[in-house]
């Protein structure tokens, strides 16, 4: 901003000249006062410049409808929506949201910098504005091989990249606070850059939770319980209460929700996909849901807004006040919060659920061909046990939680696995798709549901290499054969043939086509799985099979070096 624009802005806020922009007629929710003020919305130059009585060059009539900031995710995957920035935009702009937090870390640890900066050149094309973390943690753990490797070193020049906000979420925080050396360096970069360090670290309590606190992490998404929560507030860190696809925590947060704690939590999606984004709405939803769970609706606005930009040191948005963007979004009423209209920067991009801006697409070329393989053939997928008393992986619906189960399954006398419809359990096996490794490691899973066939997904959070169970080995051979020429996504395998698949081309995890395709082919895949495959309604087949592989959610999980106990941290063997 020069002298002329900050003269400008003084002139439309004092009276002097007519606003660029003015929205006239609206309730005001007022974040910092706590009220509701009636009045216009001056804008000049994408700024507002007053609430009050305005004249505008162009005007809109809110007719009575109530004003809030334009709301601002403070921790999403845009990967985990399988559809690009670009896209996401489209669709999460008309619900009323206009900024979020994203951690890349799902394409980073496929694509490495190469996918950061995709990322940050598809974030550019984009109405919705895209804050970037830059991931802390890839791979996630030593425990497994992702596509890139970024230590201390290789975060020197991305971090110091103004479109970074600062390093995402620390998910090895066991590495945090047992001060391993290549964890402590991680910190000190974003620390000697000025950049703010978000956090993950479920369970951990007391003297643990100090240590981790004491580094300078300042926020925690993955609190569960009230007493999660409070504890992180305590040690002075924001807590962010999700409601995704996939975890449902923030109705049971909100219990502990208070008049005094209320200004340090905010709201977040983490992992939502298009069919929730569809049917639920996005944080529209989470505003709805704090309202009935008797959250004061301005106080609600607040965590979805004011306390997401404070959090985030986003000092210019967050409130709908003077010399803030002009990122304000029209509301029937402070219950049922169905979005009439959404301006971003004073420019109207939404009305009654349409998005209203161009779409341009980045190029996909440089995070396509995601696929290395080695050797792989049904053999690779053999076991060998000397016992049928086995480590099972226990699915618990509703999160991405597991369990640490132990079994009695049927083996052959080469000691393969005999799938019994008596028991449900099946084989899951992570093949390592970047690195030509030819690692394949294999386990069991216990409350899938599924009773033939296979299923497998090159979604396998973090590391995303490709993920599959399954009934028998040649179909689960088959179902990983297909995922890797189609260039990634999901694909069902059911007497052989393959009766619903997703390509998912960008880097094997994000389709290039609409969001209203991506839940399409979604929505075919799980009806093929519910109704075909036998696979448990309780649980989502993909996004179920896409955390098993996560070694940094407790209890059991299996990466492509083997089975990993994520209490012990260490791994342990198939047979118990």
């Amino acid at each position: 901003m020069d002298k002329k624009q900050l003269k400008k802005r003084i002139d439309v806020a004092v009276g002097r000249i007519p606003a660029d922009v003015v929205i006239r007629n609206a309730k005001v929710v007022d974040v910092c006062g706590g009220k509701i003020l009636e009045g216009d919305i001056a804008v000049c130059d994408g700024i507002i410049a007053g609430v009050g009585s305005y004249e505008g060059k162009k005007q809109y009539d809110a007719a009575g409808k109530y004003a809030i900031p334009g709301l601002i995710d403070g921790h999403i995957h845009i990967e985990s929506a399988c559809v690009s920035p670009e896209e996401l935009s489209r669709m999460i702009v008309p619900f009323g949201t206009t900024t979020i937090v994203a951690d890349p870390h799902e394409i980073v640890n496929v694509c490495g910098i190469t996918g950061l900066n995709y990322m940050l050149d598809a974030a550019e094309k984009a109405a919705l504005d895209i804050k970037y973390m830059l991931p802390s943690c890839v791979p996630a753990t030593p425990f497994e091989h992702a596509g890139a490797v970024i230590d201390a070193g290789a975060m020197e020049q991305p971090i110091s990249d103004g479109r970074i906000l600062g390093l995402g979420e620390f998910m090895n925080f066991p590495g945090v606070v047992n001060a391993f050396p290549q964890d402590l360096e991680k910190i000190l970069v974003a620390c000697h850059n000025g950049k703010i360090i978000d956090g993950h670290c479920p369970g951990l309590s007391g003297k643990e939770l100090n240590a981790y606190a004491s580094t300078g992490i300042h926020s925690d998404h993955e609190c569960t319980t009230v007493e999660e929560m409070e504890s992180r507030l305590s040690a002075g860190m924001y807590v962010i209460m999700r409601q995704g696809s996939a975890c449902h925590n923030l109705e049971e947060l909100l219990k502990g929700v208070t008049p005094y704690n209320s200004r340090r939590c905010l709201l977040c999606s983490d992992d939502r996909q298009p069919k929730t984004i569809f049917e639920e709405g996005h944080l529209d939803n989470h505003l709805r849901l704090c309202v009935k769970n008797g959250i004061d609706p301005v106080t609600a606005v607040q965590m979805a807004s004011l306390n997401a930009a404070e959090c985030f040191g986003l000092s210019d948005r967050g409130a709908i006040v003077p010399g803030r963007r002009a990122d304000v979004v029209l509301v029937d009423d402070l219950e049922s919060f169905r979005v009439h209209q959404v301006f971003i920067g004073g420019q109207e991009a939404a009305r009654d659920g349409v998005y209203l801006l161009p779409v341009e697409r980045q190029d996909i070329t440089p995070v396509r061909g995601s696929f290395h393989v080695k050797d792989f053939s049904p053999e690779k997928l053999h076991m060998h046990l000397t016992s049928g008393h086995v480590h099972v992986i226990d699915v618990m619906p509703g999160g991405v939680v597991t369990g640490k189960g132990i079994a009695d399954i049927i083996i052959d006398k080469n000691g393969e696995f005999v799938y019994s419809p008596k028991e449900d359990i099946v084989k899951l096996a992570v093949v390592e798709r970047h690195n030509n490794t030819g690692n394949v490691a294999c386990g069991f899973l216990r409350g899938y549901g599924l009773k033939k066939g296979a299923v497998a997904v090159s979604i396998a959070h973090d590391s995303h290499n490709i993920i599959v169970a399954g009934t028998s080995d040649e179909e689960m051979a088959a179902a990983v054969r297909q995922v890797i020429e189609q260039e990634g996504g999901a694909a069902l395998i059911w007497e052989g043939k393959t009766i619903e698949n997703m390509p998912l081309p960008i880097a094997g995890i994000m389709s290039d086509k609409s969001g209203e395709w991506v839940d399409k082919k979604l929505t075919d895949l799980h009806l093929a799985a519910f109704e075909k495959m036998g696979i448990s309604r309780e649980v989502d087949p993909v996004m179920t099979l896409a955390f098993m592989a996560l070694p940094v959610i407790p209890e059991l999980k299996l990466t492509d070096m083997g089975l990993f106990d994520v209490t012990r941290f260490e791994f342990i063997s198939v047979e118990a």
